[in-house]
Formats: structure tokens, sequence, C-alpha cells
């Protein structure tokens, strides 16, 4: 597996056109993490009226993205570590269990005890701390994850708007009681250097 480091700085629409670009070239699987100022994104088939606050989005600077993949709607900030996985297969469930594997066992390393679900997500102390999804093209497979590190949860529970329903699923009232940041369970210093140490573990993974 190659691990790159891309374009610092670039806002998410441009990551995920990278990734779109890539998944047309790739010849092996590749790796690259990236950071962005605060985003909602959500899934291919979700309605944005009715997964994200716009009110509070447009007045704190959050933008609103919607990506090519499916799967819930999510917020990331620069306590966030967005990771792309990009793979010549396209068999997208086979894709889809080895980045699972290869993350949880990343973060096993490192410390935390991690689990994968079900709905393809990662928890660690039954609290979600990634979430994944992923869409196939006739040259490969796309699958990114949205991975809480320091993550500003205050925020997270006003830009997004998941119904009712779906926090019954998970019985829990409240985003805030789903999910956790991994830098309150094991600190490994900041964003940047949380980043480095899963690299330099994942670099490590033989798939």
């Amino acid at each position: 597996m190659t691990i790159i480091r891309p374009i610092e700085g670039l806002h998410l629409e441009q990551y995920l056109d990278l990734e779109y670009e890539m998944v047309q070239h790739v010849s092996e699987p590749t790796l690259f993490t990236w950071i962005v100022p605060p985003t909602v994104i959500y899934g291919r088939h979700q309605v944005r009226e009715q997964e994200v606050n716009d009110a509070f989005c447009s007045s704190h600077g959050v933008r609103v993205v919607q990506r090519k993949s499916g799967g819930g709607c999510v917020y990331a900030d620069k306590g966030n570590l967005m990771i792309s996985f990009i793979s010549p297969s396209t068999h997208n469930q086979e894709v889809f269990d080895i980045f699972l594997a290869m993350l949880a066992s990343t973060l096993n390393e490192l410390g935390y005890a991690a689990v994968t679900t079900a709905h393809n997500d990662v928890l660690v102390a039954d609290r979600k701390v990634a979430g994944t999804a992923c869409y196939t093209l006739p040259t490969g497979t796309v699958v990114h994850a949205c991975m809480l590190y320091d993550v500003d949860l205050e925020a997270l529970e006003k830009a997004i708007t998941p119904s009712v329903e779906k926090l019954q699923k998970h019985a829990v009232q409240s985003v805030r009681q789903r999910v956790r940041n991994l830098r309150d369970i094991i600190n490994l210093g900041d964003i940047h250097a949380f980043r480095q140490s899963l690299e330099n573990t994942l670099s490590k993974s033989k798939i």
C-alpha cells in the first residue's frame, strides 16, 4: 500500500475531487489523510434539509458539501482526521472490509480498543469514533472515513440534525451520546501528532 500526503489547506470538495481523479488511474492500494476547516458532509442519497442545520452552518462559517458515496451525514473540523483509501478492486464490499479491518487494527496498535460494526462504523468504548462510506467506479473503489480525534462536539451536535428514529435506533437521545473523541481516551498530542502516528502505523499494514 502506498501512503501519500496531498496538498495541505484545500477545501473538502477539492479532496473529494482528488479521490475521484485518483480512482480513475489507481494501480495499487493508496491511502492519504487530510484535514479541513469546519464542514458538514452528507451522503449521496440524503436530503440536505433533513440532515443539516443550515442556519447554524451559515452563521458559523461551516461549509456544506454532498459527496458521491452513500452513508450518513457527518461533521468535520480541524480536530478531525479524514482518511481516503483507493483501491483498483471493484469488489466494493471486499475493499470496505479490508479498510475497516486495517483501520481498527491500526487504532488497536495505538492503544485504542477499536472494533468495527455491521454499519461500517468504528467504535472505541462503545462510542463511535469513525464513520465510513464508499463508492465504486469501473476503475476501482474509494472508501473514506471521518475520524473524531479532537473535534468540537458542541458544533457537531448543532450542525447536523439526525432524525429521532435514527437516534432511537442507536439507543441514544443525542449525537453527543453516540460519539467520542479519541483524544479523550488516549491523548497522542495534537491532531498533527495523531495523524503522524496513525500514518506510521498504517504504513506497516500488509494488504
